[in-house]
């Protein structure tokens, strides 16, 4: 466990009082019914970047308009639940509930990375429910400080002892020889669609979502820099948030915020004037957060004389011109990076209702960056950073949710630095047509 300094302890232990406090706050504006909300984001996404306005505050608080989201967006789309660093060798694995399905992501004997449900067919048991211990029960053992992962060569139901082999199938069943017609390879856990994309670990539900790959080849020559398939998770937070998963996507992906919320952290680096967004695809978010130019001359002859102006060493094959910014991407609907010359930050996103989801903040590296003599010393150092810029924005997305829910909520304007808040309500508007942004409406025009 990272230590940190005692100030930041305080703040995230002030950040978690916050969160306890809002989630018993109560809602007080009425809230129309879902199809009033559909036709005010539709109407919303309908005007052009320079009229824009902020998305209806239903779309932040209502319970119906949310299982709509369940039903038609995450159902049906890829969600990301892992980076394969993190289930390394075969019989590692984590656990994770998302939208109420319990899941576990287990690297199989034949190296294959799946993602199975924990409910045992047999009378419906979590194998693994939160909180129960992996070691000294069964055969699966904690891994490391993390609570959820683990390492184990089958899977024991904890119920009748049923038996699970790593890639679901039932292994072995005590007692069950007089079901007439019980047949093992009927039982087992069931397994979901997955991809892995450079590295991620996506899952669909329903298992038809167009091949990730394929929706993301212009992406991938630009994210593909990185090498994120190659790169290893170095730190891994989890948050309770009391805000939509809607609130975080946005403020990830505006830059604007940094003259407020990061005016003495991200601003002075990445001035918020300066950013900006590319094209409309169907796909996914791009957006450029240029540094400033004097540090730049500052950081090239610091790297000259063997520094590490970034905080860990620059990755060199990059193009000269992404070592001299900071680049955001969501991949629709919920999938968040941003990447550093040194880095890629990764945000495991887990809606958990219209006002509360759960996050994981991660930080992945080239493996070379953990072999470096200094490592450790980078790696606290680093931790505090990305744990102090990101209680900022827990602190600005939790009164977010609370002004939403109150009865002074209005529907403001937008900059043109919010393209990207634009962008989801075109997304949204898309999915609730059935279609996807910049396939029946023209795509809008990079702002650079």
């Amino acid at each position: 466990m990272i230590a940190l300094a005692e100030d930041t302890e305080a703040k995230v232990s002030a950040c978690e009082n916050a969160v306890g406090q809002s989630l018993t706050s109560q809602q007080s504006r009425p809230i129309r019914p879902l199809p009033e909300v559909m036709a005010a984001i539709e109407s919303c996404a309908s005007l052009p970047l320079e009229d824009a306005v902020t998305t209806p505050p239903e779309a932040y608080t209502s319970e119906e308009y949310y299982q709509w989201e369940v039903t038609n967006i995450f159902h049906r789309e890829w969600q990301c639940v892992a980076h394969v660093s993190q289930i390394p060798k075969p019989g590692d694995f984590l656990n994770l509930d998302l939208l109420g399905e319990p899941l576990i992501v287990v690297r199989g004997k034949d190296e294959s990375v799946r993602v199975l449900s924990r409910v045992c067919p047999h009378r419906g048991m979590d194998i693994m429910p939160p909180g129960f211990g992996h070691e000294g029960h069964g055969v699966a053992e904690s891994r490391g400080s993390e609570p959820n992962c683990g390492h184990t060569r089958l899977f024991l139901c904890p119920y009748h002892a049923w038996t699970f082999e790593l890639d679901g199938k039932l292994k072995a069943c005590p007692e069950m020889q007089q079901a007439r017609g019980f047949k093992r390879d009927d039982h087992g856990l069931m397994p979901f669609r997955t991809e892995i994309w450079r590295g991620f670990i996506f899952v669909n539900f329903d298992g038809q979502a167009a091949p990730l790959a394929e929706r993301l080849s212009e992406m991938n020559v630009d994210f593909g820099d990185w090498h994120s398939e190659d790169m290893q998770v170095i730190i891994e937070r989890e948050w309770d948030c009391p805000f939509n998963w809607k609130v975080l996507v946005e403020n990830f992906m505006e830059s604007y915020h940094h003259l407020g919320a990061h005016a003495k952290t991200l601003q002075p680096m990445m001035p918020a004037r300066d950013t900006w967004n590319e094209q409309e695809r169907d796909s996914y978010v791009r957006c450029h957060l240029p540094f400033k130019e004097a540090l730049v001359a500052e950081w090239e002859a610091m790297e000259k004389a063997g520094g590490n102006p970034f905080g860990f060493p620059t990755i060199q094959s990059l193009a000269d011109w992404k070592k001299k910014e900071s680049g955001l991407f969501l991949i629709y609907p919920n999938f968040l990076t941003f990447v550093l010359p040194d880095r890629v930050v990764w945000y495991r996103v887990q809606p958990m209702g219209p006002h509360r989801m759960k996050l994981l903040t991660t930080m992945l590296v080239p493996k070379s960056t953990t072999e470096h003599p200094e490592f450790p010393e980078m790696l606290t150092r680093e931790t505090k950073m990305l744990i102090d810029f990101h209680l900022e924005d827990m602190e600005m997305c939790t009164a977010i949710q609370r002004g939403m829910r109150s009865l002074g909520a209005q529907q403001g304007r937008l900059s043109h630095l919010e393209m990207s808040v634009w962008l989801m309500q075109r997304y949204l508007a898309a999915r609730g047509r059935g279609s996807w942004p910049a396939q029946d409406r023209p795509a809008a025009p990079a702002q650079r």
